[in-house]
């Protein structure tokens, strides 16, 4: 971290406390990226680039924010910090107090075990594309590969001055299939919170599981529309999980306070409320290494714990804010959270999963008489309340007689969220952590990279496909 962007933050919160602020803290942020686009082979282009500055959020009844990109004086900072307080001179009555927090002094500095550099980056991205392009009937491979280095450092005015320093590696994949005027893709997503030892390996492994399937896929015949039992991969479920219950589960909106984008939750005012089976139990853990989701401090100054939403089918929590645990009477959670310094934070999930069960996911399928194998998330289409669902999958796979059968391709599974979460019967052993890099929410518009995951399940759901 710079510290002269550090000795800004500083003092932003004592000047903005001077001039009558009730709280105030500051982020101080820098992140070097760098990323290369490989499509058939060839470098479409390599980015680079750096970006610091400092967000602002000052309390006087309602909030203010204010934010300078690479700031060059402490003027510039208080220039900012009187205007966002003239705009809430209007509005000094406390509305809503925060929760008490402890304040705490650190510094982190998460692991990363092998340096990312954009010639081993780029190296490992070539290796990918010629993976996938390989393969039969494919016509296009497009592989991304990317790492940023973030340093944030927050400081407010009751005392908390934190600094965490880490190192995200992804890499992005699609192979597309073309014969006989069938085109079929299949994408994937690898990567997390280290070095390269994040997609080293991996990502060449999922090359070839993609480019594989894309091939295969162009002789698959498209699903027959029926409410049957499904059997959901942990990849599937990541984006099932995300959408139905980890967006519900954000305090905010529950309250109504934030509702673009993802929109409400459907259980609302349902603490303590059965809403599945006894075999759903969701948390949200900030804790788990390794996953986009990790980290010890949220952007409150909160120190992160998982948090356990749903136990046994019953609905337990929300994820908390300060403001929001005060009016729900019930801890902050460590969910707040921004893109970066340009933004407010707002309550967003971490690491939000469903619980491991203890279902061989091989025994889950041979006890089905008929149903489907439902593998890796594609798009979801969700109505304002997360109530009505439908989200798409890369393939499925008829379940005859407890058997793997026919591939199928273009399938969709819909549901009612409370009615497909009590039909949960079994889930597996087999818990994985999937790296989600484009979850949007707010106005403007924030996107957040994050962990999801959870099991293999079984439900039931209407299957079929859309072609």
């Amino acid at each position: 971290m710079d510290s002269r962007l550090q000795d800004l933050a500083d003092k932003a919160t004592k000047y903005a406390s001077e001039a009558g602020a009730q709280y105030c803290d500051a982020r101080a942020e820098q992140q070097e990226r760098s990323s290369v686009l490989i499509d058939n082979g060839e470098i479409e282009h390599v980015r680079t680039n750096k970006d610091l500055g400092i967000g602002i959020r000052v309390k006087k009844g309602a909030w203010g924010f204010c934010s300078i990109t690479n700031p060059n004086s402490f003027e510039q900072i208080k220039d900012a910090i009187d205007q966002a307080l003239k705009n809430l001179s209007h509005n000094t009555k406390d509305k809503n107090n925060l929760y008490p927090n402890i304040s705490d002094k650190t510094k982190i500095d998460y692991p990363v075990l092998q340096k990312p550099q954009l010639e081993k980056l780029t190296n490992i991205g070539f290796e990918c594309n010629k993976i996938i392009s390989d393969t039969p009937r494919i016509i296009k491979s497009i592989v991304n590969p990317w790492y940023t280095v973030n340093s944030k450092y927050f400081v407010n005015s009751e005392g908390s001055e934190i600094l965490q320093n880490f190192t995200d590696v992804v890499i992005e994949m699609v192979a597309t299939a073309h014969e006989s005027g069938l085109t079929q893709s299949v994408n994937i997503t690898e990567g997390g919170r280290g070095g390269l030892e994040q997609i080293n390996g991996k990502a060449q492994k999922s090359a070839k599981d993609i480019s594989s399937k894309a091939s295969q896929l162009i002789e698959a015949k498209p699903a027959k529309e029926q409410k049957t039992t499904v059997v959901m991969n942990p990849d599937f479920v990541s984006l099932l999980t995300h959408e139905i219950l980890g967006h519900p589960s954000e305090a905010d909106r529950v309250l109504g306070k934030e509702m673009a984008w993802a929109g409400g939750a459907w259980w609302k005012g349902k603490i303590n409320q059965k809403i599945g089976s006894d075999k759903l139990n969701v948390f949200d853990d900030p804790t788990i290494k390794e996953s986009l989701g990790w980290y010890y401090y949220d952007d409150e100054g909160v120190k992160t714990k998982k948090t356990t939403l749903v136990e046994d089918g019953v609905l337990k929590n929300h994820m908390q804010n300060r403001e929001t645990a005060n009016i729900f009477d019930s801890p902050p959670t460590g969910n707040m959270r921004a893109t970066n310094y340009r933004f407010m934070p707002l309550i967003r999930m971490a690491c939000t999963c469903i619980g491991n069960g203890d279902w061989n996911p091989e025994e889950m399928i041979s006890d089905v008489k008929e149903g489907y194998l439902i593998s890796n998330m594609k798009v979801p289409s969700i109505d304002m309340k997360r109530y009505n669902w439908s989200i798409s999958c890369q393939y499925a796979q008829k379940i005859e007689n407890g058997q793997v059968t026919e591939l199928l391709r273009d399938v969709i599974v819909m549901g009612v969220a409370p009615e497909f979460f009590e039909s949960i019967d079994a889930c597996g052993n087999d818990f994985t952590v999937r790296p989600i890099t484009n979850c949007g929410k707010g106005d403007p518009m924030q996107s957040m990279i994050m962990g999801n995951g959870g099991p293999t399940i079984r439900g039931t759901a209407t299957v079929k496909s859309v072609i």
